[in-house]
């Protein structure tokens, strides 16, 4: 899913740092961040290592805890909720940010790395 007013970028745009629970270990600030806005059910089924969880009903609460300097890429599981988080960051904030096409189905489709906060295999779908 995509919309032609939001910047949007395939999974293999997506900084390959982020296949790791460290990113930018020692990297302050970041150069880049990774916003997944799926809900705490999704989240914990499956997330890429080195995304921030804020889920997309969040964002406007908790701005404070994004880096503007750093390219922000931002994720969901198809793509319908990281266009509407865009669209918010680049209307309501003024910061640019891009939204991942074909979300966390396509990160698992393309086989990278999925980590998931219980015992099960981490997955997507």
């Amino acid at each position: 899913m995509t919309m032609p007013h939001v910047p949007s970028v395939p999974i293999d745009a997506v900084p390959a740092e982020f296949d790791t629970a460290a990113p930018w270990a020692g990297v302050t600030p970041p150069p880049a961040m990774l916003i997944d806005v799926r809900e705490d059910d999704e989240w914990q089924l499956g997330h890429a290592p080195g995304a921030l969880h804020i889920p997309l009903v969040d964002i406007p609460a908790r701005l404070d805890e994004l880096d503007y300097d750093a390219e922000i890429y931002v994720v969901c599981r198809q793509g319908g909720r990281s266009i509407q988080a865009v669209q918010f960051l680049l209307e309501s904030v003024g910061v640019e940010a891009f939204h991942v096409t074909g979300g966390m189905v396509a990160w698992q489709q393309a086989g990278r790395p999925l980590t998931g906060d219980d015992a099960q295999q981490a997955k997507i779908y």
